[in-house]
């Protein structure tokens, strides 16, 4: 029994250093790319003039879509910021999905709406649709709102806001999520921009909403986060962003367009039918079967991510929330790669099937689970082993770990506030500076558990549920959100 347990732990110690060194050689060259990146970004941000987009009416068109589930103390507020964005040719689609609160009624007072005869398609399907709204007053002429009966999931209603849609392309957010003022205008430059390649999607950073100022729908100012929770989400998502998706955009190989703000081309969305209802991951769910309609069709493509603070956020502020979201993003990413599982080294897919799927395999979804084997090997293997333990080398190699990817985090700060000078407040900085040291310690483990109890459901079976997410909502307001 000894010598079993010590050829397994030779064999894991070899795989360990394998996996984590090809892991911090490709971290590295992703961290090229995005620097890289960026800077092509930069030198070329002036070379579609935003005056150009916002001072004509003859913009292409977009659809803003925002379901919206009981969230009758903030929705007017929410709708007059959607409504208040700079770009000529828009509409906001509010979809009333089946709220049990007087979310309806506050937009009907509010915008003086009125049910009215409407020519509904329903390229994707969806619950029934009950009504469609329009607002009296032309000030409200980009107002449409959908009510419906309630799909149990973002998904369906965000299907409902396509089918209702006149625009080519779309803009598919949270209600609660507060947009820059010229967030269609950054999107929708690749859309425009000449290239070979037909752009189906782009995306844009967020932040954590949380502890700022915000009043009647508009960020007047932003503060870090004062909960430990929504300041390591700040930490991550700075990191995640400015270095992760940048790369993958490099490479022209993204696969999440993040479903708290994304820009579709519509007529590819459909193809791909739209948002799955099942999925717990709809937002990377609809990027695959993007990607795999334009591979089919045998078209050159591109999804295009945009290195600019386009939406903010608010990030579960405690554990238990915090844990709930992870848990559905952890079944989200196995469900989609098991979904999906024929995109593996299938020729038809180029990069989706060579790179992207193989990487989201190795490095996105096997990671929580060799982190839980490390932990099994060193509390129940190596106290039974009676043969020395190179101590050392796992010492060198969490050492190398640690140092690379805090290497890696404090890069992604200084690169994020030399660029955007995100907070005013020194003292924030240096807190999320803190913040990325103790992060490994009590952050990530907790990050850990909640995408093994994700795999776990998913194998476990049963139905797909999404759940209340408890916010505290702005001015600290109690909401839900489904």
């Amino acid at each position: 029994m000894n010598e079993f347990l010590y050829q397994f732990y030779r064999i894991f110690e070899i795989f360990i250093a394998v996996y984590y060194g090809t892991y911090i050689v490709f971290y590295f060259i992703l961290a090229i790319l995005s620097v890289y990146a960026i800077k092509k970004f930069i030198d070329n941000v002036n070379f579609l003039p935003e005056k150009v987009l916002t001072n004509t009416k003859y913009t292409v068109g977009v659809s803003v879509i925002a379901p919206a589930f009981n969230e009758e103390t903030t929705i007017i507020d929410n709708v007059n910021s959607l409504l208040s964005l700079n770009y000529p040719n828009f509409e906001v689609i509010i979809i009333n999905d089946g709220s049990t609160d007087g979310t309806l009624e506050a937009l009907i007072k509010e915008f003086n709406l009125e049910k009215i005869d409407f020519f509904y398609q329903e390229k994707i399907i969806t619950q029934r649709i009950r009504a469609h709204y329009k607002s009296k007053d032309s000030v409200y002429t980009k107002l449409l709102v959908v009510d419906k009966v309630n799909g149990k999931s973002k998904a369906d209603a965000s299907n409902a806001g396509i089918n209702s849609s006149k625009f080519p392309y779309f803009i598919c957010t949270d209600v609660d999520c507060i947009l820059r003022k010229d967030t269609i205008t950054q999107l929708i430059k690749p859309f425009i921009e000449e290239t070979d390649k037909r752009t189906i999607a782009t995306g844009g950073t967020l932040r954590m909403s949380n502890s700022s100022e915000v009043k009647r729908g508009y960020l007047i100012k932003m503060h870090f986060p004062e909960n430990w929770y929504p300041r390591f989400q700040e930490l991550e998502y700075t990191r995640s962003f400015l270095f992760g998706r940048m790369a993958w955009s490099q490479l022209n190989s993204l696969l999440l367009v993040s479903g708290g703000l994304g820009m579709f081309d519509k007529e590819i969305a459909v193809k791909a039918g739209g948002y799955w209802h099942k999925s717990m991951g709809e937002d990377m769910e609809l990027v695959t079967r993007m990607r795999k309609v334009m591979h089919q069709r045998k078209e050159k493509f591109q999804i295009k991510y945009i290195p600019e603070t386009l939406c903010w956020t608010e990030g579960p502020s405690n554990r238990r929330t915090f844990v709930k979201q992870r848990t559905r993003w952890g079944r989200g990413l196995i469900q989609t790669l098991f979904t999906h599982k024929n995109i593996f080294f299938n020729p038809k897919y180029g990069k989706t099937g060579f790179l992207i799927f193989p990487y989201y395999f190795l490095y996105e979804f096997l990671t929580p689970i060799i982190e839980l084997m490390g932990v099994i090997v060193f509390f129940f293997v190596i106290p039974f082993l009676d043969i020395g333990v190179d101590y050392s080398f796992l010492l060198w190699i969490s050492i190398a770990c640690y140092l690379f990817y805090i290497s890696i985090t404090m890069l992604s700060i200084v690169i994020d506030e030399i660029l955007y000078r995100t907070y005013d407040d020194t003292k924030e900085i240096l807190t999320l500076m803190m913040i990325a040291i103790v992060e490994p310690f009590f952050y990530h483990p907790v990050n850990v558990y909640s995408y093994l109890k994700g795999y776990f459901l998913f194998l476990k079976g049963g139905e797909h549920k999404w759940g209340n997410m408890e916010r505290q909502g702005f001015n600290n307001k109690e909401t839900k959100n489904n």
